[in-house]
């Protein structure tokens, strides 16, 4: 039992946390925000994959969230220390996604017009998790702004988005949803 990891340690009880590395730094730090909100993204597309989807829609969404650990560990770690046996993303994980979304986009009718999220409760959970991951890719690009990430996260983030997007229509169409496009009044 020894090797069980600890639930509770109190090291954060005064607002501060470590980065892998053994820095200390503050909760609100923008690295602590970006990591925090890949975590978030990570549960919502566990949301996904826990609807009535098709298995390989799932198998394509744990590979999502293994990769998301990955860059979560990546952004986690201090950037001035020398990270011990942490995993790298590749550019095969950014062109999986567009494989997929490829492959996806061929059994959906073209767009014409800005989609309304909504239709059916797994299309509005894509799209829930498409906005959290846009949002953590704005996250991330504010940390390198001052503090470098790796070019890979910010690509997987931004091809993410686009399948969650996509996923969403797919999602929609299996289950018969009605698209429903916005359409601007003049």
């Amino acid at each position: 039992m020894a090797d069980e990891l600890k639930i509770y340690t109190k090291g954060g009880d005064k607002g501060e946390t470590s980065l892998i590395g053994g820095t200390r730094v503050a909760k609100s730090h923008e690295r602590v925000e970006a990591y925090g909100n890949l975590d978030e993204l990570n549960s919502f597309i566990g949301l996904i994959r826990d609807q009535d989807i098709d298995a390989h829609y799932r198998d394509v969404l744990i590979h999502v969230q293994e990769n998301l650990f990955v860059a979560e560990a990546l952004i986690a770690r201090d950037p001035e220390k020398q990270a011990k046996d942490l995993p790298s993303l590749s550019e095969d994980d950014v062109v999986m996604l567009e494989n997929e979304i490829d492959a996806m986009n061929e059994h959906l009718p073209a767009l014409t017009n800005f989609i309304l999220p909504g239709g059916h409760p797994t299309v509005s959970l894509c799209h829930v998790a498409r906005t959290v991951c846009r949002r953590t890719e704005r996250s991330l690009i504010r940390l390198n702004q001052s503090s470098p990430v790796e070019d890979i996260i910010i690509q997987l983030l931004n091809r993410l988005s686009d399948y969650l997007f996509v996923l969403a229509r797919k999602t929609g169409k299996d289950a018969s949803a009605v698209e429903t496009p916005w359409i601007t009044k003049k």
